[in-house]
């Protein structure tokens, strides 16, 4: 590959160069969100770094499976033993099906997604959808002597998968440690150890999602969706896995001790995980009570906001720090981005408005280049944001007349601008857009008064009419002229 990509690998605790297994195609699993709730600050950050991965490593070349599950069965997030179905939960207290809860989030999920210019994955898998592949994965670790069944309960069997392997070789935790550590939760004696984690559990009578399996009604463990899926759509063993830094345990310790146990390996060769959203140092999130919605941030529509931030002013926000450092929020920080923001689309449009010289008196040939070296540098967004913005300082001095652009370098700036700011991290001109959108909206009214016109013209008048009327009720004011027409729309 001409620009060598190293990526940070969570298991080995070190950048690697990114080699595929089945070069050109790549497969990449990130664990999507639990739809229950609205889209938060916290999802917006892994749903753009893996953005960031899958539109880079389609740029240098490769063909990429990214496959992005839907938690549908929330009653294991964060506790793979206890605790109600959020879903559940949520559509009990509302008096509706599981699922109305589930597409209802969903909806609005890929709503906030698409305003955020993430990309959809090439396979959006639920797990409500992979009971059988779920249940199949349980009865291979059974088979293999890595788990046991107990009260038509099935439980993993972390100390004696541990003789044989490593639990904890990717949070860098000692099961003597946790043994001595973890505490015993209400009914959970079943359980040989405090630290076995639940495959499948047994459903209770008032449990509304539940499944047929060889052991009992009841519903796979959090942990076991994403291990099957992946299996079923990635194969038994994939590039890349990935989701926020609050995953690696206990969510992807055990995805990796079920597919070891399951086929005698691991599953995974790159594991890539985002860092945390924090608010006054403290991580943002729906159990903390401290998340502000996307939504919220769109509209300004929350206690902490002091204004609306658009989507673009998010994404930039983000970028603006490495995948694998904390970003805390402020009105500050999303103020600042805001400009920064503004300032590079300015200087953007500005590009073809440079008067071509003989010679360029400013290097922007090594421009491209730079910005490779940060993204194949473990995709640091914030130096190649920072060498775009070197490029500003030359735009600006080229109008300004302190510097001079060959044409030919003005057509790189413009290609450069064009390949990073927009194609690889993502980032749209909202304002461009909004007024192309509104000279689209204008032009269309046009034509149709220029169809009532028309149709006056020949007499049609109830053509005219029902044009004139119609568009009054949508507010239009319109007025007949010696030259044709005007028209406004009130407010």
């Amino acid at each position: 590959m001409e620009h060598p990509l190293h990526i940070y690998n969570t298991s080995s605790r070190k950048k690697e160069p990114f080699i595929p297994i089945h070069s050109p195609l790549v497969g990449m699993y990130v664990c999507g969100p639990t739809v229950y709730g609205d889209p938060h600050l916290g999802h917006a950050r892994p749903a753009i770094t893996f953005d960031i991965l899958f539109r880079y490593l389609k740029h240098v070349g490769y063909k990429v499976r990214y496959v992005r599950n839907i938690t549908d069965v929330g009653h294991l997030e964060h506790d793979a033993d206890h605790g109600e179905d959020k879903i559940a939960k949520k559509a009990r207290l509302e008096q509706l099906e599981p699922m109305e809860v589930v597409q209802y989030y969903l909806n609005r999920y890929h709503q906030a997604m698409d305003a955020l210019n993430v990309l959809p994955p090439s396979i959006e898998p639920h797990a409500s959808g992979h009971i059988i592949e779920q249940i199949a994965m349980v009865k291979a670790i059974l088979t293999n002597g890595y788990a046991y069944e107990s009260e038509g309960s099935v439980y993993f069997d972390v100390e004696k998968y541990n003789k044989d392997y490593h639990y904890g070789k990717l949070s860098g935790r000692h099961i003597e440690e946790m043994l001595n550590t973890t505490r015993v939760l209400d009914g959970q004696e079943e359980k040989r150890n405090s630290v076995d984690f639940a495959l499948w559990k047994k459903a209770a009578p008032e449990h509304i999602m539940h499944w047929p399996s060889p052991w009992s009604e009841g519903f796979p463990g959090w942990h076991l969706e994403c291990s099957a899926m992946g299996k079923k759509y990635l194969g038994e063993t994939f590039d890349i896995h990935g989701g926020g830094m609050d995953l690696i345990f206990p969510h992807h310790e055990c995805e990796i001790a079920q597919s070891v146990a399951a086929a005698g390996k691991e599953a995974v060769r790159y594991w890539m995980h985002n860092n945390m959203i924090t608010i006054n140092g403290q991580k943002m999130g729906k159990s903390l009570g401290n998340f502000i919605t996307l939504e919220e941030l769109f509209s300004g529509k929350h206690a902490l906001l002091k204004k609306a931030y658009s989507p673009m002013t998010i994404r930039f926000f983000i970028l603006q720090a490495q995948y694998r450092s904390t970003l805390d929020f402020s009105n500050e920080a999303l103020q600042a981005s805001e400009k920064g923001l503004e300032r590079i689309w300015e200087a953007s449009g500005n590009i073809s408005k440079i008067p071509a010289s003989s010679s360029s008196s400013v290097d922007v040939k090594s421009l491209r280049k730079h910005c490779y070296d940060a993204l194949n540098d473990d995709l640091n967004t914030p130096v190649a944001i920072s060498y775009l913005f070197d490029a500003v300082k030359h735009i600006n001095a080229a109008l300004a007349g302190q510097v001079t652009l060959s044409s030919e370098d003005i057509q790189e700036l413009q290609s450069v601008f064009q390949l990073f700011l927009i194609d690889i991290l993502g980032l749209k001109d909202e304002v461009k857009d909004e007024n192309a959108a509104c000279a689209s909206f204008s032009k269309a009214v046009d034509m149709l008064l220029q169809m009532r016109l028309q149709a006056k013209q020949n007499k049609d008048w109830a053509t005219s009419d029902k044009i004139r009327d119609e568009l009054t009720a949508l507010g239009f004011e319109i007025k007949d002229t010696k030259d044709g027409f005007e028209w406004r729309l009130n407010k």
